[in-house]
This record gives structure tokens, C-alpha cells and sequence, in this order.
């Protein structure tokens, strides 16, 4: 059985219930701002974390608690980071908590999140007055409520789910991503949340979720800014009671399969939704000596403001393509680089072997009309391949970020 998409987000797997309400913190009264994830039994459950020093109090408390390998709940809210404030362990402590009591677990085995304005103190008191309600709402069905409730400036949703067969049992594995602005590659700078019931070890878990985050999350880039609150997870109940994945075997690949093409769909996602992004930027950077190098080349045309600037423009400035190229840490000859721009709108080759094309400006301006537009680097000096993803900069990008608190 190949890869089928699904629907119901981290609901998908055999076990986990969701919720998602408005407690207050945020000033929207139709914005839910608090989220639960809970499973019917304790989970392996394995994170990477941002690479940030300066981390927000829900990374430090999360740490702690899953150094075990283990969790059964996630408790996260919108609006405040939690992050920079001198009591943020205390009151992250405290939600995990609250969060505890409400569902009868154990405080250590709850994963905390917060996402929203950095320095300014968390108010716990809506939480408290809320997290047995928050408890009352879960249902299978409450993925979608999880979702809006991890939404900052993010303007839609930004799920994924998929079924496989492991050992011919049904598997499931489903995520949802946050994430718009301070994004850039190093854990990305965004919240993931996955759920799985695919039977597999804490270390195999660990171990598959550090390997697809470096080709998948680690190669977005929406402005450069690297969070303090960045965090990938993934819970796995093993109710799809395939043999236990220890390791790396078949299953092992099957499922790396599966949750590279869920990341990679969220990645995307991610760039897609850029604060106040018109374009979806995807480099393909072919040929290269090793995938190292093609990773930096890929990650260098999407980080490059004057690009991401002449995409805005819908312009074809391919020069802006290979001077990202030429300063990239990496060993290649730019004399053999070739470049090309497409969308669904058609393809068009803009350099060869470093030296600019004649092309039409009418037909590259239909190209770059389009809101996905892929740029194919090709460096003609091996076998290796990577992809990253960016946005094009605009106005609103400015206009957001200009007045972020309010």
C-alpha cells in the first residue's frame, strides 16, 4: 500500500483527542487560544527544539519532562511566548500542572508550548479558569479547533495525515504546523505537533524525527529571524500494534517515508504562509558534488532579500539568483551553473554556464505570476540533490512585523 492522505490532522491515529477554545488571552473573542492534545495511553514521544540561546520557558519545562521518552498530553497557548519573563518556568510548570489534574496524569508526562509575543508576562489565570473545560471539549473529531488555537499570524491552517501499512497493520500518522514569521533554518522557527500510532521505540522515535527535520524543516527560510520557541513533536501511541520498530529495518523506512512526506507538505505550508507573502519560493539545486552543498546553495537563493524582493516584482532578475549562489559557503564552479525559473505557468531558462540568457521579459512575467514559483539551479558538477523553501518579501511583511503587539 503506498502513501494515501487522509484526513484528521493529529486525530488521525488510533487514540488522541483534541480541543481548542478562547480563554481570554487573546483579545479576539472568536480566536481560540489555547490547545490540549490527549492520548488514552502514555506515548514514546520524542522533539527538536530551536537552536536559539535565548529559549522560551515551555522549551526548558518540555525538555525536562520527555527526557524520558514519554508523554501523553500537549498543552499549548497563542498570544504570549511565555519567554524572557523571570517567573516563565513557574507558570509553564504550572500549566503542565493544570493540565495534569484535569486529565489524570502525571505533570511530567505533558508537553507545553507557547507561542506570540516574546518579554511580556504570561497571564495564567485564563488558562486555570479554562483547562477543565479545555478537558470537557476534547473529542476525535477536534483537530481543527487544535489548529486555530496554535495560529499567530499565520492566515490558514497547516495540516497533514497520511495511512501506510507497517507489518500489514493500517498506520496513521497526522500533524499540524504553526508557523509565519521568525522563520529560518536551524529547527526552522515554527511549532509542529505529530501523532502516530505506529509501534516504534523512544529511540527509533528520536532518531527518524532528527533525521527528516534536517531535510524538511531545516530548510525554511521566511525572514531570517531563528525563534526562541521552535519546537517539532511527535507522540506515538502504538495502538496500530505493528511489531515494535527497533531498528533501522524496512518498517523503519516506511515510516521515515510517511513522516518526510508530512514535514515536507508542512514545510511548505509554512513558506507558503509567510507574514504577508504573495509566493511560495521552492530552489531545487541539481548536480551538486554532495547534498551538503546543494543545501546551501538552495538555502542561499531563498534567504536572499533582493531575491525574495524581485519575486515580489515579478521580476526576472536571475542576476540576484547567481549572486546568492556565488556567496554561498560551498565549493562548485560558477562557470557551470545553469538557472531557470517555472511555475505552472511554463519554464525559462535564464542562465547557462554562468552567463545570462536572451529570454522574453513578457513570457518570464507570466511565470512569475503565479503564487508557486520554483527555481531550478543546476551546478553540473555531481549527482547530489536538495530542495528549500522561502517566500517572496512584501509590503505587508513590513506592515505586520511594524506593529507585531497589538
Amino acid at each position: 500500500m503506498e502513501l494515501k492522505e487522509i484526513s484528521g490532522g493529529v486525530c488521525a491515529a488510533k487514540g488522541f483527542k483534541a480541543s481548542g477554545m478562547h480563554t481570554g488571552l487573546s483579545k479576539n473573542p472568536s480566536k481560540n487560544d489555547v490547545g490540549l492534545i490527549f492520548c488514552e495511553k502514555k506515548c514514546s514521544a520524542a522533539a527538536v527544539y530551536t537552536q536559539n540561546k535565548v529559549k522560551g520557558s515551555p522549551i526548558i519545562v518540555t525538555q525536562k519532562n520527555i527526557s524520558d521518552g514519554e508523554a501523553q498530553a500537549v498543552i499549548v497557548n497563542s498570544t504570549n511566548a511565555n519567554t524572557c519573563n523571570a517567573d516563565g518556568e513557574e507558570k509553564a510548570v504550572k500549566m503542565c500542572e493544570l493540565t495534569a489534574n484535569a486529565l489524570g496524569i502525571k505533570k511530567e508526562d505533558v508537553i507545553v508550548a507557547s507561542t506570540g509575543v516574546i518579554g511580556q508576562p504570561l497571564n495564567i489565570k485564563p488558562i486555570e479558569d479554562n483547562i477543565g473545560n479545555l478537558a470537557k471539549l476534547l473529542t476525535w473529531e477536534g483537530s481543527d479547533e487544535w489548529a486555530k488555537a496554535i495560529m499567530r499570524t499565520d492566515t490558514r491552517k497547516k495540516e497533514s495525515a497520511v495511512e501506510f501499512v507497517v507489518d500489514g497493520k493500517i498506520c496513521r500518522l497526522g500533524g499540524i504546523a504553526k508557523g509565519s514569521g521568525m522563520i529560518h533554518p536551524n529547527m526552522a522557527t515554527m511549532l509542529c505537533f505529530m501523532t502516530t500510532d505506529v509501534n516504534i521505540s523512544k529511540e527509533m522515535l528520536w532518531r527518524v524525527l532528527s533525521e527528516v527535520t534536517k531535510t524538511t524543516f531545516n530548510r525554511v527560510s521566511v525572514d531570517g529571524d531563528t525563534s526562541t520557541n521552535d519546537m517539532a513533536c511527535v507522540l506515538s501511541s502504538g495502538m496500530a500494534e505493528n511489531s515494535e520498530i527497533i531498528s533501522v529495518n524496512d518498517n523503519y523506512k516506511i515510516f521515515k517515508n510517511a513522516l518526510f512526506e508530512v514535514m515536507r507538505y508542512l514545510s511548505k505550508e509554512i513558506a507558503r504562509d509567510g507574514e504577508g507573502a504573495s509566493k511560495l519560493l521552492e530552489c531545487v539545486c541539481l548536480n551538486a558534488p554532495d547534498e551538503a552543498t546543494a543545501e546551501i546553495v538552495a538555502k542561499s537563493v531563498i534567504t536572499s532579500s533582493l531575491f525574495k524582493a524581485a519575486m515580489f516584482g515579478e521580476d526576472a532578475n536571475w542576476g540576484r539568483v547567481l549572486c546568492a549562489i556565488g556567496y554561498a559557503p560551498a565549493e562548485f564552479d560558477i562557470n557551470l551553473v545553469d538557472v531557470s525559473l517555472s511555475s505552472k505557468a511554463g519554464i525559462i531558462d535564464v542562465c547557462k554556464d554562468g552567463s545570462g540568457l536572451d529570454f522574453s521579459e513578457e513570457t518570464a512575467k507570466v511565470i512569475l505570476g503565479e503564487n508557486e514559483i520554483r527555481i531550478i539551479v543546476n551546478l553540473k558538477s555531481g549527482n547530489e540533490t536538495a530542495e528549500a523553501w522561502g517566500c517572496d518579501l512584501t509590503y505587508d511583511y513590513v506592515k505586520i512585523n511594524g506593529d507585531y503587539r497589538s
